[in-house]
């Protein structure tokens, strides 16, 4: 069985606590998928200026936030790590040309937020895999490229992110996005669909309002991850938007169903 590689946006950390469109999404996809025998999750709240993997055997919830509803501090998600899967995933990257390696950081909202949703009994190893802000898109797609081969392994390559990630413009309560949102979030689709990795990559000089989605990469870099690791057109899976700018869009690289 070869599985899919997503991107999933994976928006605030209290979009767990809430019935949103997104959150249904996600839950539906975790029942709908073949069960996978683990999970590679790479997160944009696990910057590192090389590549890095997560190596533990049994990863703490980091809650990586501040100023959110006193239960979202309570929430844990105790999935297993795979240290053997892990140390294999640092030699495949090695065997890239790319300079990896293993360390403990734990499994931050970026990776308990869907996967609580999607797998909520945290019964599936979880590998968590780091991006590299320094680092250009071509090497994001490399990385996921250097990944796609556990793809025929039952393991589901995760790469959660945001569609857009402008903090700054935030609007409470809208669900409407402006121009220079949906510009960029339909730019990437036909990007993603026509498996243009080449412009993926060129992201920031080519996407419309690239740095007004994205005033850091961090969060757009899983995106490049999940289509290296998908090698194929990408598929949408779903879109939203909450707070008004921030794009919910959730993708399906590799699957022609």
């Amino acid at each position: 069985m070869t599985l899919p590689s997503l991107f999933i946006s994976h928006g605030a950390p209290d979009v767990v606590l809430q019935d949103l469109p997104a959150t249904r999404a996600w839950a539906d996809l975790g029942q709908r998928l073949p069960r996978p025998r683990a999970i590679v999750v790479v997160s944009a709240h696990w910057t590192t200026r090389e590549a890095a993997v997560e190596i533990g055997d049994q990863p703490v919830t980091v809650h990586d936030f501040a100023g959110f509803a006193p239960e979202l501090f309570q929430i844990r998600y105790p999935a297993p790590g795979d240290p053997v899967l892990a140390q294999r995933m640092v030699g495949m990257l090695e065997g890239a040309g790319l300079v990896a390696g293993g360390a403990d950081h734990g499994f931050d909202h970026g990776v308990w937020v869907p996967l609580t949703l999607m797998y909520p009994e945290a019964d599936i190893p979880v590998v968590v895999v780091s991006v590299q802000p320094r680092q250009d898109g071509l090497h994001h797609v490399r990385v996921g490229q250097a990944l796609a081969p556990l793809r025929q392994e039952d393991v589901l390559i995760i790469g959660s992110g945001a569609m857009t990630h402008n903090l700054g413009a935030l609007r409470p309560g809208s669900t409407e996005p402006p121009a220079w949102v949906t510009a960029f979030d339909d730019w990437v689709m036909a990007a993603a669909e026509a498996g243009d990795l080449p412009s993926l990559a060129d992201w920031q000089r080519l996407g419309p309002s690239a740095r007004l989605n994205h005033p850091s990469p961090e969060h757009f870099l899983p995106l490049l991850v999940a289509a290296g690791a998908g090698g194929g057109p990408g598929r949408l899976l779903h879109r939203s938007t909450t707070w008004g700018v921030l794009q919910m869009t959730m993708l399906s690289f590799g699957d022609e169903a």
